[in-house]
């Protein structure tokens, strides 16, 4: 991270809530430059802001004025799973690509005006980063040094019960959450967590690597991780397992995607490192 964060640009889907100004697209205020709509000069509307062609098309003769909504700022959460298989030294690490993205969206939103939160948890919650959110500048290089160098709880620190209890941190005002994990969690866990996260905007960032999905150089027996969370498990290596594997990534990738769909979301991979240009793929679609 030496030559700095780079942008995400990310963008809402919904209308921003709450009162402080910000650069998302809201329904509240009078003041803005967004059109809304249009209101009856009777009615309490401004008569600086008349709409003579919308007047002239109404039947009844009555005056209508425009109405235009002012833009808001937001509330942007990182949860980042620690938990034990997110904690790995072999190169690329998965926490380094992690850490780029906590620094990244800290300086993201401090440049849009919004209000930055981050959240750890293995079996426990860890508060690491800014908590609760705040605009305060300068929090991105401090939160990645904390998150690169966390210990996690224990030998087998498993991460859904740290991340409900995080989940139950949130502001009760709907937030744009980034989920950040490898997301290697049986069914039943990845089911409790974005059900828990349902009134909040989630963004599920998978960090994987490519080794994870690929068998060993040579035959023979050896430990094969399943993509589908359920542990790992001893296999004999040989030309024909090899070749049924030949696209377990893409294989992996595609069942993640379809078990999300269920929640509506749509996961930004992140495959050996941090790639912010996967981002804007994502919020422009």
């Amino acid at each position: 991270m030496t030559d700095g964060p780079r942008e995400i640009p990310y963008r809402l889907r919904w209308d921003a809530g709450g009162h402080r100004p910000g650069a998302h697209r809201s329904r509240q205020g009078d003041a803005g430059l967004a059109f809304r709509g249009h209101r009856r000069l009777v009615d309490g509307g401004d008569p600086r802001r008349l709409d003579i062609h919308a007047s002239l098309r109404d039947p009844l003769g009555q005056w209508w004025v425009r109405t235009l909504a002012e833009r808001r700022a937001v509330t942007v959460v990182l949860l980042a799973d620690l938990s034990a298989s997110m904690d790995d030294d072999t190169p690329p690490p998965r926490v380094q690509a992690l850490a780029a993205l906590a620094d990244s969206l800290a300086w993201s939103a401090q440049r849009l005006g919004d209000a930055f939160g981050c959240l750890g948890a293995d079996r426990v919650l860890h508060r690491l980063g800014p908590w609760p959110p705040t605009r305060q500048r300068g929090s991105g290089p401090v939160l990645a040094q904390a998150l690169q160098s966390h210990q996690r709880s224990g030998p087998r620190a498993a991460g859904i019960d740290g991340l409900l209890a995080a989940v139950a941190e949130l502001p009760r005002q709907r937030c744009l959450v980034f989920l950040a994990s490898d997301f290697h969690w049986p069914p039943d866990a990845l089911h409790a967590v974005m059900d828990a996260l349902a009134p909040h905007d989630v963004v599920p960032v998978v960090l994987w690597q490519r080794r994870d999905f690929e068998l060993p150089a040579r035959d023979g027996l050896a430990w094969l991780r399943d993509a589908e969370g359920h542990g790992a498990h001893l296999v004999w290596v040989r030309p024909a397992l090899r070749q049924r594997h030949a696209d377990r990534l893409a294989q992996a990738r595609q069942a993640l995607t379809e078990r999300l769909r269920h929640w509506q979301r749509q996961p930004v991979f992140q495959i050996d490192g941090f790639d912010p240009d996967a981002f804007a793929v994502h919020f422009q679609a």
